[in-house]
């Protein structure tokens, strides 16, 4: 299967309660993100606000999301936890329903060593047959997936791929450098998508998508094709954008960005809270610059 190379994490849309995951204002954004060059959808990610959500509501989601796309592209589901019992239930609960991959995060808080972090990966893989995508975000999870064990995890036949979110280039460079022809790395931080791509990495799992994606798949298939000037300008152009939307914790600067495009997903679930005034300042600027706004 083809996962394509801008996938976007999305967020989860909420009423305005903030209690209930919001079906219509779901559809609504899905169908943005498929009209805007997605070519695959994670739900129940980091973007998606995955550690407040039940077990419950991320099967909601991934039955919703599956049916609301109806096959246009393909849809996973952010199975990790630090628990590896339980992401392994929820893993294979994923493959029931029908979902076409999963993405494992590292375990977090409880910081496994490297052996305990292919023990955790390798079980779940056990355990299942669709694509995985493990995810190493080493600022939120306080542990890091080294190369090593990244390259002995590619070696499992559907362990399909990374999302790296490091910033340390030393270690993406040896996983692209070493990684099995099959094994595909995706940069798990917008800003780093051409530089990845430039060293042999594939495409993106995105927070940015959700606004730029057009964009985004511009400058990615200027790269393909060689256009290395072009794929330079786009990033230039999008650079502070990508950082805008982490000045305050996602995906609150994100979903305050959604609203102001109208695209209607509602707040964010504490603990994370909606950006400072600042914040959305900065915000509404970069999207008037990039015409996403008249004015507000």
């Amino acid at each position: 299967m083809n996962f394509g190379r801008l996938i976007t994490a999305m967020a989860t849309p909420f009423e305005d309660d903030g209690e209930q995951i919001d079906r219509h204002r779901l559809s609504i954004l899905i169908e943005h993100l498929l009209s805007s060059g997605t070519t695959t959808i994670i739900v129940a990610g980091t973007t998606g606000e995955s550690p407040t959500l039940s077990h419950q509501e991320k099967l909601t989601l991934l039955e919703w999301t599956m049916e609301i796309v109806n096959h246009r592209v393909p849809v996973m589901l952010g199975a990790g936890t630090n628990d590896t019992k339980s992401s392994v239930a929820l893993a294979r609960e994923a493959e029931s329903m029908g979902a076409d991959g999963v993405l494992l995060v590292a375990p977090y808080y409880n910081r496994p060593n490297q052996e305990g972090l292919y023990a955790h990966f390798a079980t779940i893989a056990d355990a299942i047959q669709i694509p995985i995508m493990l995810y190493n975000v080493p600022t939120r999870t306080s542990s890091n997936i080294e190369p090593d064990t990244v390259l002995k995890l590619a070696q499992i036949p559907h362990v399909f791929a990374l999302k790296e979110a490091t910033s340390d280039m030393s270690q993406i460079l040896r996983i692209a450098a070493d990684k099995p022809d099959d094994f595909y790395l995706y940069s798990g931080d917008d800003k780093l998508t051409l530089p990845i791509l430039s060293v042999g990495g594939y495409g993106v799992v995105s927070v940015a998508s959700h606004l730029v994606g057009r964009e985004m798949t511009q400058m990615i298939e200027a790269y393909v094709a060689g256009n290395i000037q072009e794929a330079a300008r786009w990033s230039g152009m999008l650079l502070s954008l990508f950082e805008a939307l982490f000045m305050s914790t996602s995906p609150g600067p994100l979903k305050w960005s959604l609203e102001a495009i109208g695209v209607p997903v509602g707040s964010t679930r504490l603990p994370v809270t909606m950006p400072p005034a600042q914040v959305c300042e900065r915000l509404r600027k970069e999207l008037l610059r990039l015409d996403y706004l008249q004015s507000i």
